[in-house]
């Protein structure tokens, strides 16, 4: 069985194959390289079968997304380490090894992540992943290196490695058995926060989430869909009521939930005062498809309920990112007291 298998999912970005797989190919010494293709219309497969003949090509039948194009190839693929890695990121030499060892040499780990940096401001962190992902107590994602939109520079600052609530999807390494225990990832969610919800049922599960800051990648981020693209902003929000939905216990659903929902409608507002009504339709939209889809909902947190009772995790924050952030100007991670 391969020990490590890279895998790429490509959707159109045959461009972006041709910019970055050299490097994958290059530094990832005896990894398997492969690239799933989720019906691509652009000729990508064509480049693939001409250009790199050495990367192995999982044709996945429909555009199945992020979650569903990512559970088809794992389904066709052996391995001890699956990486999720996207299209547009640059990998450095040796950024395999040090992950590797982490779970090598800690048998609870069952995810990681390298740092992410930017790929046109190589000084700065990227917004998917920087420096390790947390989770406030409203279930708002941040992390280390990145917080809503304030992205700091990289000073060696978070060159350790230790437990975090979650690793972004960018660049995730994970083990096989577990991802497959864990029901791989939600396809409801399409895109977006999947990483989330997987990493948070293996906190649930009593597994940890590691960052190793011995490994660098470079990431351009926003490939398939822009910061201010109101069909990311749809996923992000209905997605973001979806976490909580499934991991908060009901005590804290009760009031967490609704908090969550009047903050959302604040962000629609903004939206509109800033004159973007696209973004703030699409909250509501997010809203509106939520409560629609609320039977389904309720059967997948029973599910994970029965599967996985305990609410206890670790690695979360304890305070209100909104708060410190928009209230106390905090804008570094360091500032946070966790």
């Amino acid at each position: 069985m391969t020990q490590t298998a890279v895998v790429i999912l490509n959707y159109n970005g045959q461009e972006l194959l041709k910019k970055f797989l050299p490097s994958v190919l290059k530094f990832s010494g005896k990894a398997k390289i492969i690239v799933a293709d989720n019906n691509s219309s652009d000729g990508s497969v064509d480049v693939l079968t001409k250009e790199f003949p050495q990367v192995e090509v999982v044709r996945i039948p429909g555009n199945l997304g992020f979650s569903g194009g990512y559970n088809y190839a794992f389904s066709k693929i052996e391995a001890e380490y699956f990486v999720l890695l996207n299209s547009d990121v640059e990998v450095t030499e040796k950024w395999i090894e040090p992950v590797i060892s982490l779970f090598e040499n800690n048998p609870s780990i069952g995810a990681a992540q390298p740092k992410i940096l930017s790929y046109s401001e190589r000084q700065n962190f990227e917004y998917a992943g920087a420096a390790g992902g947390f989770i406030d107590s409203l279930g708002y994602p941040f992390c280390r290196g990145r917080i809503f939109n304030s992205l700091e520079k990289d000073n060696h600052q978070y060159d350790d490695n230790l437990p975090v609530f979650w690793a972004t999807g960018a660049c995730m390494f994970v083990k096989a058995a577990l991802f497959k225990k864990m029901g791989g990832l939600d396809e409801d969610f399409f895109a977006h926060m999947e990483e989330i919800d997987l990493c948070w049922k293996l906190n649930r599960a009593g597994y940890s989430v590691f960052y190793q800051g011995a490994s660098t990648v470079y990431h351009v981020g926003g490939g398939t869909l822009s910061a201010t693209n109101p069909r990311k902003t749809y996923l992000n929000f209905r997605n973001g009521l979806s976490l909580i939905f499934k991991h908060f216990s009901s005590g804290q659903l009760l009031w967490k939930f609704p908090v969550r929902m009047i903050l959302d409608w604040v962000a629609a507002a903004k939206f509109l005062l800033e004159g973007s009504g696209a973004n703030g339709m699409a909250v509501l939209k997010a809203h509106f498809n939520f409560v629609a889809s609320l039977k389904r909902e309720i059967k997948k947190r029973n599910l994970l309920k029965n599967e996985i009772p305990n609410f206890s995790v670790k690695n979360d924050y304890k305070g209100l990112i909104i708060y410190d952030y928009y209230l106390k100007k905090r804008r570094n991670f360091g500032e946070l007291k966790i």
